[in-house]
């Protein structure tokens, strides 16, 4: 009896924390596909301070393929680390792009991811016309929430600290949304794919 006490409680040790690892380690993962989408190399683009990365990418990834809170947390781990000194933002930048012209577009990632991830619905690949809309779907909740809500917070942030007015920011930021594009078409159709795989 005394045995089946003492084992109990070990037991709810073992299985907390394979709960606790298994929800882990795909925010952790995301997170630092988020730093190495900014270590591979940023491309300048003129008139704006804020260079293209694949980060964006990213975000549509996490947020069509995980669970929201996993999602968020992964952006939140990400600006934490960046936050606290780390060199995981473009250029190996670290806290002062928290608080610099592409601050927006940085803490426009929570808001974009949850919103991916609220809009992208179940995947229904059961047949060939429902895998199409659930690739639809998942294109317009990438465009939404990686796009839309990504670039409010970032072009917003921007004129405000840059004291550039809102229609000269939103127009050099034109030259990331064609490949914003491009990446959302990317992303949705690799999830809708991947997810059978993933959930």
């Amino acid at each position: 009896m005394q045995t089946s006490h003492t084992a109990t409680p070990a037991a709810s040790a073992i299985s907390l924390t394979r709960r606790i690892a298994a929800a882990s380690w795909k925010p952790v993962l995301f997170a630092a596909l988020l730093w190495l989408a900014a270590a591979a190399g940023e491309i300048p683009v003129p008139g704006t301070p804020v260079p293209i990365t694949l980060q964006t990418f990213v975000v549509m990834l996490a947020g069509l393929m995980l669970p929201w809170r996993q999602a968020t947390s992964a952006a939140a781990l990400y600006l934490a680390a960046g936050a606290l000194g780390l060199p995981v933002f473009a250029g190996g930048a670290s806290t002062m792009a928290l608080v610099g012209p592409s601050a927006g577009f940085l803490f426009g990632l929570i808001p974009g991811i949850i919103v991916i991830a609220l809009l992208r619905g179940k995947a229904d690949l059961s047949s060939a016309a429902r895998a199409a809309f659930t690739a639809g779907r998942y294109l317009l909740a990438a465009l939404v929430g990686g796009v839309a809500v990504v670039y409010f917070f970032g072009i917003t942030v921007q004129s405000t600290l840059t004291g550039v007015p809102l229609t000269t920011v939103a127009l050099a930021s034109m030259a990331f949304i064609a490949g914003d594009i491009i990446k959302a078409v990317v992303a949705a159709l690799a999830t809708s794919g991947l997810s059978r795989l993933v959930r």
